[in-house]
């Protein structure tokens, strides 16, 4: 099976490390773990960070060079059997996809597109649009999270849908064996504007909470809002904060094996994969019960959920994990399991390649 993937939001080789970055590469190692044969057809970003002000012409002018482009270069090269888009939402749709599909006969899919029409009240009413024409041509919309997957079926209740659980590769971070340091909390997070800073102010609020509890915090991570970030904590004893920047993975692997437990709010997280990395780590979490973070947190099973907003019961919950030596052991030790037999490459693998087949008919 030969596949066409793009991501309009961003390509998998795109500088900048991110979520839909990590997940776009992720994506392509499932399907060719599968038998298939990836081809990333195209670098073009869609992205708009704030609503097109001269409307959609440069874009879709832009977005139909690109179509000619590739469809020349299928012309003589042979066309893909699918088209796979990833996650084209309102600030990024995909303008490439359904027309070179609908040209050359191909099965089109989406995975993690997302819609919520309150978009359309704010301005984004036309790249909207464009996201339901993807979602409308889609043999199937393939969503991360069943909350994703809800607003889809809400609001295209006659498109086939299917869900595939946030998943990741396993082996960098299953390969060390945990060594935690009693009381060293850490937290990987890219640090800007908006939700991620929004967490940062959260979790330094909810640890002023229980200053007088034993505890290191160590946050891997960098970004234009790290000069915020390090005012939020500025107000802790010297050496209680470990700052290490932003590392690569192996350095990062080397951190959370020594960690005891993982801390990230999760204010908007889509799913937020660093929870994932941090199970397979051996580390329970502790987040917020919001958005896509139950998706790969299960609460009392691999780590601890409290309600929004509840800065109290954050800190509360932290400290439980803290002074209870058997509840962290038995939420690490089944974080570690849970995502190793049920969030691994192998295993997102077989579910892509069956909701491929499912809905498609084709086969690698």
């Amino acid at each position: 099976m030969k596949v066409a993937f793009y991501s309009p939001i961003k390509p998998p080789d795109h500088p900048v490390p991110s979520g839909d970055r990590l997940m776009a590469r992720l994506l392509i190692a499932a399907l060719r773990a599968g038998g298939a044969e990836v081809d990333v057809i195209s670098t073009f970003r869609s992205f708009h960070k704030e609503p097109p002000r001269d409307g959609l012409a440069a874009l879709k002018a832009a977005a139909a060079a690109e179509v000619s482009r590739i469809a020349e270069l299928w012309q003589c090269g042979g066309t893909p059997d699918l088209f796979v888009a990833y996650h084209p939402y309102y600030k990024a749709p995909d303008l490439i996809g359904p027309e070179l599909a609908g040209r050359f006969s191909i099965p089109y899919i989406t995975l993690e597109a997302s819609y919520s029409r309150r978009r359309n009240a704010s301005g984004w009413a036309e790249m909207q649009a464009l996201v339901a024409t993807s979602i409308d041509t889609a043999a199937v919309n393939i969503s991360m999270t069943e909350r994703d997957r809800e607003g889809l079926i809400n609001n295209f209740p006659s498109q086939h849908s299917a869900l595939l659980p946030p998943f990741l590769d396993v082996e960098p971070y299953q390969t060390r064996q945990p060594a935690p340091v009693p009381g060293r909390l850490i937290a990987v997070a890219m640090m800007r504007p908006g939700d991620k800073l929004d967490s940062f102010r959260m979790l330094a609020d909810a640890l002023s909470h229980i200053q007088n509890t034993e505890w290191t915090l160590t946050i891997v991570g960098d970004g234009p809002a790290r000069m915020e970030v390090e005012g939020l904590f500025a107000g802790f004893d010297v050496g209680r904060i470990r700052w290490l920047g932003q590392l690569e993975q192996d350095r990062i692997a080397q951190e959370l094996a020594a960690g005891s437990i993982y801390v990230w709010p999760g204010c908007g997280e889509a799913y937020g994969l660093a929870y994932l990395e941090a199970q397979a780590s051996g580390l329970p979490v502790v987040a917020q019960a919001v958005a896509g973070v139950p998706a790969v947190v299960l609460d009392g099973r691999t780590g601890l959920l409290t309600p929004e907003g509840d800065i109290a019961a954050y800190a509360a919950a932290i400290r439980r994990l803290l002074t209870a030596e058997d509840e962290r052991l038995r939420l690490a030790r089944d974080a570690r399991d849970f995502v190793r037999d049920d969030r691994s490459l192998p295993a997102a693998s077989r579910r892509l390649m069956d909701i491929i087949a499912q809905f498609t008919g084709l086969t690698a």
